[in-house]
């Protein structure tokens, strides 16, 4: 490799990869981040630009935000989007079309916030807050137990989501399990305390995900991808492991690569931090590893500081990707999804990609209601 920086981050990331039917410029990626801009559920034009923004700066795959599955205890805000109805569906159309026009694939973020849900929230005050065992993940009230007719529902609004996605010209689909989030409660054995055959050991309680994602591969054409999004840590406890070992995680990935996952998008907070010890193999090198599958490292890209503190408001100050080079050259991982560094700076992908490094913009949490 050239010894230029710039020559250096040019030759790594631009490299095609696909992945199914979808095949992407280079390996940038954006991370899903949720910013409560589209009212009633409705992505507007405004959402179409700030997605087209980033794809024409040089991103290759947008995610996007987190977008409510069509049942009734998806959500917790009337502002976040929805992945159901005519007039949301409509939107995001449009939003696709944009992304493609200037360049970029896109995949929408399919989420059902289960007992991360606010009692009383919308979009649909009166729904109940659920999740495998009602068990909350902060000091609020419990929930309900979800039903096998509950389960069902879910799995079918999933499925309709990605047969939607398809439909209207997306390029794949990434399902949310992590974050504490309700397949994630799933998987979680402090909040999965359910004693049928979607709780108990790691495999049992990756039953829901797995149906999950199997519906979704039967619900779209072959060569359609579907990533999973996973984590070990949650919202509220950044000490939470699904897995202590290798082993562990195997057992909840390979059930889900089974059931038609084709790609892992590994949630940490630090992407440079090992997994586990005897190994500097991070989440996504470790989910590469044992399952074969293409995997996504996200975590603290570009920044010198972690997503958590940051929305405490601390800014970040802006840091070179050599290390992420580096293992992107040894193909630890195959792709690598930017978040807080593209939110701050829309152009960052071609001022990395141009090794205009000293023109990036930091990140400050306080400007996400004003960015586009």
């Amino acid at each position: 490799m050239s010894s230029s920086p710039a020559a250096r981050a040019e030759q790594v990331l631009v490299r095609p990869f696909s992945l199914g039917s979808m095949t992407l410029r280079n390996r940038l990626a954006m991370a899903p981040m949720t910013r409560e801009f589209s009212p009633g559920g409705v992505p507007g034009a405004d959402v179409a630009e700030y997605y087209a923004r980033r794809a024409a700066a040089g991103v290759g795959l947008i995610i996007t935000e987190g977008t409510y599955v069509d049942h009734a205890s998806a959500g917790t805000s009337d502002r976040v989007p929805r992945f159901h109805g005519e007039d949301a569906l409509a939107g995001w159309a449009e939003v696709a079309g944009a992304v493609h026009r200037a360049g970029g694939a896109i995949v929408p973020q399919l989420w059902h916030v289960g007992m991360a849900r606010t009692a009383g929230a919308p979009p649909v005050p009166e729904a109940p807050r659920v999740g495998p065992s009602g068990i909350p993940l902060d000091d609020s009230e419990p929930g309900r137990a979800m039903t096998a007719a509950d389960l069902d529902d879910v799995i079918a609004a999933f499925a309709r989501g990605a047969a939607a996605a398809e439909a209207n010209g997306f390029d794949g689909i990434e399902v949310h399990g992590a974050h504490g989030y309700l397949i994630d409660q799933f998987l979680w054995a402090r909040t999965n305390r359910r004693t049928d055959a979607y709780g108990g050991d790691a495999v049992s309680r990756t039953r829901f995900a797995a149906e999950i994602v199997a519906a979704c591969r039967a619900a779209v054409s072959p060569g359609f991808p579907i990533l999973f999004r996973m984590s070990q840590w949650k919202m509220g406890d950044y000490q939470a492991r699904l897995a202590e070992s290798p082993q562990e995680l195997e057992a909840v990935l390979t059930p889900l690569a089974e059931a038609g996952a084709d790609a892992f998008h590994c949630s940490t907070r630090r992407y440079w931090l090992p997994e586990f010890d005897g190994s500097d193999l991070n989440l996504a090198g470790w989910a590469k590893k044992l399952t074969g599958k293409a995997t996504v490292s996200v975590g603290s890209v570009g920044l010198d500081n972690e997503f958590t503190r940051a929305f405490q408001g601390e800014r970040g100050a802006v840091t070179g990707i050599d290390g992420l080079l580096d293992r992107l050259e040894r193909d630890e991982f195959d792709l690598v999804a930017v978040g807080r560094a593209l939110l701050g700076d829309p152009e960052w992908a071609a001022k990395i990609l141009s090794g205009r490094t000293d023109d990036l913009t930091p990140f400050e949490a306080a400007a996400l209601t004003t960015l586009r």
